[in-house]
């Protein structure tokens, strides 16, 4: 009888490292910035600016990673804001017959990295009150328009003959890719542990299991009750970006007041920072609100949409990870 082995060979996958602006000029309203930009490394927020604050910011973690290179770091980004800032708010005031109208437009922009082939790809798109409107075709360096308002835009874009998107796209953009690894590697074994609270804003509304402030970004809650895991109305939201480069996440358990104090549930946080945290459910636990001061922020880039009553709510369409909510004129 013959015999053979078989070698089997485990590889890890490349990493695609990412980098992203994102950005948004608006219009016909005093109750918003009339620009705001966020900039994310793979997905994790390292800078903002606003017109409010007019001030371009690292967040902290950021900052003592760059050390001495800092302020031309910063200055590199304020040269880039203006750049885009203008751009849009031409393309804006070509479309808006009257500034007292709400309108907004979005631009999103970036680039990946495959660590291991080094193979790049960038990207920019623009939106208009919620709609696609004109995105770079890279490859032939031509816009292409995707409604007819974009028309004109792209014409005369195309006859500026302008090589700063494919400049940025293809060499600036992954020089940061390059760098954010660099400097992500001095903090690959940071670890924060999560806070956890409990939720409530009324008796018979769910319990919210709270935790934030946690790094990195993954984590595992669950609920339990009498030492056995949930599945049955139990609500896993999503893990969000805090402002200062930590995460937070939530799970909701709807169960009525009568039926938890008869039994004992618990909520579980799970993160590699250290041990399984339970906390028990109890009334002394929960808390009914939120102060200011506790630090629970999200920066989210979302749209929203004005009913006919004139309130503004959010658009269940939208899937993007960090936004905003601005209002948008009724059609």
């Amino acid at each position: 009888h013959r015999s053979f082995s078989v070698l089997v060979l485990w590889s890890d996958f490349p990493v695609i490292h990412s980098w992203t602006g994102l950005y948004m000029v608006t219009t016909g309203t005093k109750d918003f910035p009339g620009f705001i930009a966020l900039y994310l490394f793979d997905d994790e927020m390292v800078g903002h600016f606003d017109t409010r604050t007019d001030r371009f910011e690292f967040k902290e973690e950021r900052v003592k990673e760059l050390g001495k290179q800092y302020v031309e770091q910063k200055n590199n980004f304020i040269t880039l804001l203006k750049r885009y800032k203008d751009n849009m708010t031409t393309i804006i005031n070509d479309l808006v017959h009257t500034q007292a109208q709400v309108h907004y437009m979005m631009c999103r922009s970036g680039c990946t990295l495959n660590d291991e082939t080094g193979a790049t790809e960038g990207y920019i798109q623009f939106g208009y009150d919620g709609e696609d409107f004109m995105s770079l075709d890279l490859k032939n360096l031509s816009w292409i328009a995707a409604t007819q308002q974009a028309e004109i835009i792209k014409k005369k874009w195309n006859k500026a003959d302008d090589d700063f998107w494919k400049k940025y796209l293809t060499d600036e953009c992954v020089v940061w890719i390059k760098k954010s690894v660099m400097y992500g590697n001095m903090s690959l074994e940071r670890k924060v542990p999560p806070q956890v609270s409990l939720l409530q804003t009324v008796p018979s509304s769910p319990v919210v299991c709270h935790a934030t402030g946690f790094y990195p970004e993954k984590v595992n809650i669950s609920w339990q009750k009498d030492g056995q895991d949930l599945d049955e109305d139990v609500d896993v939201g999503e893990t969000l970006s805090n402002h200062d480069g930590t995460f937070q996440k939530r799970a909701e358990l709807t169960v009525t007041p009568d039926v938890w104090k008869k039994n004992q549930f618990s909520c579980v946080v799970e993160h590699k920072s250290g041990d399984p945290i339970h906390t028990i459910l109890t009334e002394e636990k929960i808390r009914t609100n939120i102060s200011p001061g506790t630090g629970v922020t999200a920066i989210k880039w979302k749209i929203c949409r004005r009913t006919n009553n004139g309130s503004v709510q959010e658009d269940p369409g939208s899937n993007p990870t960090y936004y905003h909510c601005v209002p948008e004129q009724d059609t």
